[in-house]
């Protein structure tokens, strides 16, 4: 699919001057599109649809249209104008209307690589949003005791990201590790204790992969804590493999930490690393965030130990790459979230912490506030790159 280009022309301006401007600014853009003129019996049926406000006088021609535009594509308006023929004066007096009545919109101006790098952009942003919609998310158990703030509001989900959480019994995911025979396994460790817990490990691998297909999921959040008392191991290897295969597979039963890996993985196709920060130093942006398991197609290598407050199972203990990192997190509303960019400075390994362990710099450290006095949740999504910009507008 692509950018769909509809156009507003005023029936008082010359068409034949008008088309050697269209094409000429079109071109000057750099952009796959198609122009489909002034038939908008396909609007909202495309990747991206941009309204491009040729001429002045096409404010009545547009309050004209709207409601049928409405009905198919909701919002927001993007306002494509080249400037010429108070094209730019009309689409001002357009988004003010649509302001007025509490609509989303925004007027494309600039130089040709601004406009052609944000209709790039949005066009991202638009593939990413329709590739939620139908998406089914697993909750397997409630979200952990302590997780008190990190529920979801299921209808609010649905309604502004498609997306349907989809509720499971812890019970059904024992008994379905119960049934599961031992099978191979693929990893190995100089420790007795940890070659003793993979098979084990392995068969909630293979058991939590039952479910996602039985359920339909692309992806799911375990509470993952009860494995421990239940069947003496833990999901982090399982959640690493499963992340890495593309199934989003969170810890803790947090639902809004998965809907943020969900939206991560929309864009870059990984689903991030959920961690809880565990020490932050407002005076220099330093923050360290740890968590027991990381997605294994986020890291350059990995070993394996034990979970980290119980000693028992199997821990990751993953390395990621030096260097820029964004923080990302919305909250079950989805009123909420919070976007930093900064650098990983290192990867350590100390014993008195979750497994994987990484050191990051935030590029704003004003930002470590929002952790001391407003934050969503404990749980964190770290993925590769600066990535603010698009989640910015995904959220828009």
């Amino acid at each position: 699919m692509s950018i769909a280009i509809y156009t507003l022309t005023s029936a008082l301006h010359n068409e034949e001057a008008v088309a050697n401007v269209t094409n000429e600014f079109l071109g000057s853009l750099g952009i796959d599109y198609v122009l489909k003129g002034q038939d908008y019996g396909d609007y909202g049926d495309n990747t991206l649809n941009v309204i491009y406000v040729r001429t002045g006088g096409t404010e009545g021609l547009f309050r004209q249209i709207l409601p049928m535009l409405q009905s198919r594509c909701p919002e927001p308006f993007y306002l494509l104008t080249s400037g010429k023929s108070n094209s730019l004066a009309a689409s001002m007096e357009i988004l003010s209307y649509l302001r007025q009545r509490g609509v989303v919109g925004e007027i494309l101006h600039g130089s040709p690589a601004y406009i052609s790098n944000r209709l790039r952009l949005l066009k991202t942003v638009s593939e990413a949003k329709k590739s939620l919609v139908g998406c089914r998310l697993g909750v397997i158990g409630e979200p952990s005791d302590w997780l008190i703030s990190s529920g979801a509001d299921a209808s609010v989900v649905k309604d502004r990201l498609g997306v349907e959480l989809v509720s499971i019994p812890m019970d059904e995911l024992l008994q379905t590790i119960a049934s599961t025979p031992e099978g191979a396994v693929d990893e190995t460790s100089p420790s007795e204790v940890i070659r003793k817990a993979l098979p084990d490990a392995q068969r909630i691998y293979v058991a939590l992969k039952t479910l996602v297909g039985k359920y339909g999921l692309q992806g799911f959040t375990l509470r993952c804590f009860d494995l421990l008392t239940t069947v003496r191991n833990t999901g982090c290897l399982a959640l690493a493999k499963l992340n890495a295969e593309g199934i989003v597979a969170g810890c803790e039963g947090d639902v809004p930490a998965m809907l943020s890996m969900k939206i991560v993985q929309s864009f870059l196709g990984i689903s991030g690393f959920q961690a809880n920060p565990s020490m932050i130093n407002p005076e220099t942006g330093d923050m360290l965030f740890a968590h027991c398991t990381i997605p294994l197609n986020m890291v350059e290598r990995y070993e394996l130990d034990t979970h980290y407050e119980s000693g028992i199972g199997v821990g990751i203990r993953g390395y990621m790459k030096e260097g820029p990192v964004t923080i990302f997190k919305v909250s079950g509303d989805l009123g909420r979230s919070f976007i930093a960019e900064g650098q990983l400075l290192r990867n350590q390994s100390k014993s008195d912490l979750c497994r994987t362990q990484q050191v990051i710099q935030l590029a704003d450290k004003s930002q470590t506030s929002y952790f001391l006095t407003n934050p969503i949740g404990n749980h964190h999504i770290i993925v590769p790159g600066h990535h603010k910009a698009l989640l910015e507008q995904f959220l828009f």
